[in-house]
């Protein structure tokens, strides 16, 4: 099988470097689209526009709908086109910076990603997830090729609200699982090769940074204070989740999570909080021993992480109920389908409901 391993060209993070952001992007071109929600748009537009004026960069700020659908990205491509963009920056959360992938996928333009919250690992991936206008996934779009420059403002992630640092964590607590299952079945990755052993370490560091600085770090968020532990979390979210999953492989983790979303009360869900239940369903399914299920559900529990259904809004836990996600993770070209066994929404189905139980025993001191 032939190898590959893909990443964006350059990884920039630290406290304050989006006052530097026109150095850092300024080769790309000389017009920059800067795609984002308001709030997004309103945390970074003062300190980003004096810096690309000092560099001679034209730019403009367009908020975008919300939702990472085939026609938000359509309309803002024309915006785009119309300002004659060379650079096209996405600047917020995973939506919004999966919309800006589209957008400059459509116009071939350099990609630059400012994220202000690091709750995904959406950042540094050549993949940009589209749903639905009714919120169901449509398809995974992949780029010519991986951002440009990703602008990591470790101050700006830790003053965002903490359940965002936090469902990082959980995106990024699929990562060595959902790697490690990939090389079992020999999944190809997401650039169509298998994992080297670069990726599969990056992912079994993921995996062993949220262990080791996790909950110190959540702490540190909770104050708005950057520390080590901080830095150390924000890169294993965006960075190493990143490459570990793009290069290594997704598994049942995420095809779960494609599932849970089509259940009605998960709406006010985080990405990552859905991921991190599918996780632990996807341990439940691939019968890893109680000892390393507890310590992942131990650690969700530290950090305040879903480990059960109703946590995450489902009111109506009945296997009727649930079977709708089930058949959703099984769906054609979803990666619960990477498993290294046969695939059935019966089989998923007990995963959701087993993983239910034991996170309610968790919460039950059991």
């Amino acid at each position: 099988m032939i190898k590959i391993m893909i990443s964006p060209n350059r990884y920039i993070q630290g406290p304050r470097v989006l006052k530097e952001t026109g150095k850092y992007i300024v080769h790309l071109g000389s017009k920059g689209f800067f795609i984002g929600g308001l709030t997004a748009l309103s945390i970074v537009q003062k300190q980003v526009s004096a810096s690309l004026k000092e560099h001679s960069m034209e730019y403009q700020f367009e908020a975008f709908s919300g939702e990472c659908t085939r026609a938000s990205a359509a309309q803002l491509s024309k915006k785009a086109r119309t300002f004659g963009a060379d650079v096209v920056a996405g600047v917020g959360g995973g939506r919004a910076i999966d919309t800006a992938k589209a957008v400059s996928h459509e116009l071939g333009s350099a990609l630059v990603i400012i994220p202000t919250v690091a709750s995904n690992d959406a950042p540094c991936s050549a993949l940009s997830v589209q749903h639905t206008e009714n919120h169901m996934f449509d398809r995974f779009l992949i780029l010519k090729k991986n951002p440009d420059v990703v602008l990591v403002d470790s101050q700006v992630i830790a003053e965002a609200p903490t359940r965002y640092f936090v469902a990082g964590m959980g995106d990024a607590l699929a990562t060595w699982f959902e790697a490690f299952t990939c090389t079992k079945s020999g999944a190809k990755n997401l650039p169509g090769g298998v994992t080297t052993a670069a990726a599969l370490n990056l992912a079994r560091l993921c995996y062993d940074t949220l262990m080791e600085y996790g909950v110190s770090a959540k702490l540190s968020v909770d104050q708005n204070a950057v520390t080590p532990a901080v830095e150390k979390v924000i890169e294993a979210n965006i960075l190493l989740s990143g490459l570990g999953f793009e290069s290594s492989g997704l598994a049942a983790a995420h095809g779960i999570h494609e599932g849970v979303i089509a259940l009605e009360g998960t709406e006010g869900a985080l990405h990552g909080e859905m991921v991190a239940y599918g996780t632990i369903a996807q341990l439940v399914m691939e019968n890893y021993s109680r000892e390393e299920i507890d310590s992942v559900i131990d650690f969700c529990n530290a950090v305040g992480l879903p480990v059960t259904l109703r946590q995450l809004g489902v009111s109506d836990a009945s296997p009727r109920n649930l079977m709708k996600a089930a058949e959703v993770a099984c769906m054609e070209g979803l990666t619960t389908n990477n498993s290294y066994f046969a695939i059935n929404p019966e089989l998923v189905l007990g995963a959701i409901i087993g993983a239910n139980a034991l996170g309610e025993a968790s919460l039950k001191g059991s």
